[in-house]
């Protein structure tokens, strides 16, 4: 096996000649082979042996990854590659296929130029399949495509040469519709993928062989000879005259773009900056010898050097010593080592110029979409993760003495992984994890127990519920505590179009940032004189200021604000996250005194006009649903539409496909979570196959929403019965 430091100096040889450089990634649905494809890119790389290529899955270093055999972290590695007489480097990341780990492949987009989709035919554009297409076109990554496992149609379906190739063309007309609906318009012509122009190969990554219109003309491989071969189980003999990377290098190369190429498209989609100024021509242009321009796209932690950065460079060359303004802070930092990944392993080096993938070691409190630069640029746009948290575990040490390691290693979960969140209950002091699903939080356990070597002890999984209102109410009267000061306070629902557009375009919580997030909400439906008013954005809640000349209320606003975050964050009915409520202070009056206008007496002033006025026009809560694909047995298919049924399900389409039926339906969260997984086991008899993704949040149902305040007012150790406007208005 060749050193990992030879491959590295080798690298680094080639990293300023930007035209031969690819940032990919390999994106698929969960188990179609992404992590073996990348083995036998290694193994042609020289840093594994060929031989173990498909089963040694090096890029699942972690514990639980091998156990599993599932990538549940994105790993980057690059490598270097000689192609036509020329040398070229690969900057890989292979990305996770799991619904649950899905932020891993939201976070990878930012930093590459293209991505190579990996398809099973047999299961064909499975949902998480057409998300990361979705999330890759987002972020203009041009795709081509490696049809995997295409044995399987013939070892396992029986299907016929023909039936093969018909399987086939539909499978790329689907993905082809796919591109046409996400990608840029400017594109989505362009990039759809094609067999004749070499975009798209077929093979088996486990027994390492592929063939692309070009392989089949230089070896004289046909369509047939693939079928033959693969029919009489010598598939080592496709290995020998049509090794997988020699259709894969050849598509990544010739149709995946440079950094060079790339970064002259992808700029104005995720960078907002002057394009005319100096930094916005030095990235259109890739400079290396410009002033450094960088966007962190993941945080790893390091027992020994803490948390690392890994940064797509957009312009400069990035070395040891250099410092770097992050965004959101004042002070410059000094950048202590840079560094390549090479799959587990950081490997020291001299310099990393623009257009690369770089690790960075020694800045203090790097977080996820954080911009680095030289000078004072404009952040890059905020990298949007599109599944919310739908299920919560409480979490505590076993041995109280750990309390404070814990804390810490959530920490250090939370900054590698933003998509999972921590927060303390107030009323218990027990620490609430929230992640995409139970295998998110399982995985996040594991890793307490195994890498951070604490005990712990969790509940049952808690789903996450959402408060908001369908009416407007007020003005409600909030009066301070010691009766000097009144608010006035209307609430009313946030449009919908507004909420999606904020979600949309990843808008952080916080004031408004620039004329941009005022037009956009403006073009989205709200009010101009409103959208002009807004002074607070939070989980899509709206705080404005429409009073007029009200004495004093600009020395005490960051109190309001500080109201109506707290109200936001916990909501008066079962206090869940308020979403989707906008709250307007339409006057004031308040006390001449500082001394009489302190936090002690406007924040609950404000926090408690708000909640009255929400139950005044009446609280909902909305619970998480998620989209199912349910493969199941026809003969079972009446019996798993009535359990669906029965658990509040919603049928929205049911394929058939010879003996196969696929259910399609949403489900609650709240449903899946009770025995699901057993129950839809012995109605099939074990052979139900299934896939889920988050469908948003909906109304609870107006009968069953008394009954789950109760249940998690009772488990918060809340009164039972939950508070009226009164209550808050003494």
């Amino acid at each position: 096996m060749v050193r990992k430091e030879y491959v590295v100096e080798e690298i680094t040889k080639i990293m300023n000649n930007i035209s031969m450089i690819r940032n990919i990634a390999i994106i698929a649905h969960v188990h179609h082979g992404k992590t073996t494809l990348t083995d036998s890119l290694l193994a042609k790389a020289g840093l594994i042996p060929r031989s173990s290529a498909g089963d040694l899955l090096y890029t699942n270093y972690e514990e639980v990854e091998k156990e599993r055999r599932m990538t549940v972290k994105s790993a980057y590695i690059s490598l270097g590659f000689n192609f036509e007489d020329k040398d070229y480097i690969i900057n890989l990341i292979d990305t996770p296929g799991h619904v649950d780990f899905g932020g891993d492949v939201t976070r990878a987009m930012r930093a590459v130029d293209g991505v190579v989709l990996v398809v099973d035919p047999v299961e064909g554009v499975m949902p998480q399949t057409e998300t990361v297409l979705r999330q890759a076109m987002k972020e203009k990554a041009r795709p081509v495509l490696f049809v995997n496992k295409v044995d399987r149609l013939l070892n396992e379906l029986r299907l016929t040469p023909e039936q093969t190739q018909e399987r086939l063309l539909e499978l790329i007309n689907s993905i082809n519709r796919l591109i046409e609906n996400y990608a840029p318009v400017e594109y989505a012509e362009k990039w759809k993928v094609s067999v004749e122009n070499g975009s798209v190969c077929f093979g088996s990554a486990m027994k390492r062989w592929a063939v692309s219109v070009d392989v089949m003309k230089q070896k004289k491989v046909s369509f047939k000879d693939v079928f033959e071969y693969t029919a009489a189980g010598n598939q080592e003999k496709l290995e020998q005259i049509a090794p997988i990377e020699d259709a894969i290098l050849p598509m990544i190369i010739k149709h995946l773009p440079s950094p060079e190429e790339a970064q002259k498209y992808r700029l104005a989609q995720i960078w907002h900056g002057n394009l005319e100024s100096e930094d916005g021509k030095a990235m259109l242009a890739t400079d290396a010898k410009a002033r450094v321009n960088a966007v962190i796209i993941k945080i790893m932690y390091d027992p020994h050097s803490g948390e690392v950065a890994i940064c797509r460079i957009f312009s400069g060359t990035v070395r040891k010593g250099i410092e770097l303004k992050m965004s959101g802070k004042i002070e410059k930092q000094r950048v202590q080592q840079v560094a390549l990944y090479m799959g587990p392993d950081k490997v020291i080096v001299d310099d990393v110029p623009a257009g690369n993938i770089a690790a960075l070691v020694g800045l203090s409190d790097p977080t996820v979409g954080d911009t680095l630069s030289e000078g004072d640029l404009e952040p890059f746009e905020q990298i949007v993760h599109y599944s919310k948290p739908v299920v919560t575990k409480a979490i505590e040490p076993k041995d109280p003495k750990d309390t404070t390691k814990l804390i810490e290693a959530l920490r250090i979960m939370q900054k590698e992984d933003p998509t999972m969140v921590v927060e303390i209950n107030q009323e218990t002091g027990e620490h609430l994890m929230s992640g995409m699903g139970e295998l998110h939080l399982e995985i996040k356990e594991t890793r307490l127990k195994d890498d951070f070597k604490i005990p712990i002890i969790t509940s049952e999984p808690i789903v996450v519920y959402t408060e908001t209102i369908e009416n407007g109410a007020g003005p409600v009267i909030g009066k301070s505590p010691n009766k000097h000061s009144k608010f006035y306070i209307t609430v009313g629902p946030v449009p919908q179009a507004v909420q999606d557009a904020l979600e949309d375009e990843g808008i952080k919580n916080g004031k408004p940032k620039g004329q941009a997030v005022i037009d956009l909400m403006i073009k989205a439906g709200l009010d101009r004189q409103t959208a002009k008013n807004v002074v607070q954005i939070n989980n899509h809640n709206l705080f404005v200021d429409a009073t007029h000349g009200v004495q004093y209320l600009n020395e005490v606003m960051e109190l309001a604000i500080e109201a109506f975050n707290n109200a936001a964050r916990d909501g008066p009915l079962a206090r869940e996250k308020v979403s989707g409520v906008m709250v307007s202070i339409v006057d004031a009056t308040i006390h001449e005194d500082p001394v009489h206008r302190g936090p002690a007496q406007i924040i609950p002033a404000v926090r408690n006009a708000i909640y009255a006025a929400m139950l005044t026009a009446g609280v909902v809560l909305l619970e998480p649903k998620q989209k199912f694909m349910i493969n199941i047995p026809q003969d079972t298919l009446s019996d798993v539409v009535s359990f669906l049924q029965g658990k509040r399900g919603q049928i929205l389409d049911i394929e058939q496909d010879r003996e196969l039926v696929t259910v399609h339906a949403k489900m609650p969260f709240a449903e899946v979570i009770k025995g699901f997984s057993n129950d839809l086991r012995s109605l099939t008899q074990g052979r139900a196959i299934w896939y889920e993704e988050f469908a948003g949040y909906e109304k609870l149902p107006k009968d069953l929403q008394p009954k789950v305040v109760r249940d998690i007012r009772t488990r918060k150790g809340l009164p039972v019965e939950p508070p009226t406007p009164e209550q808050f208005l003494d």
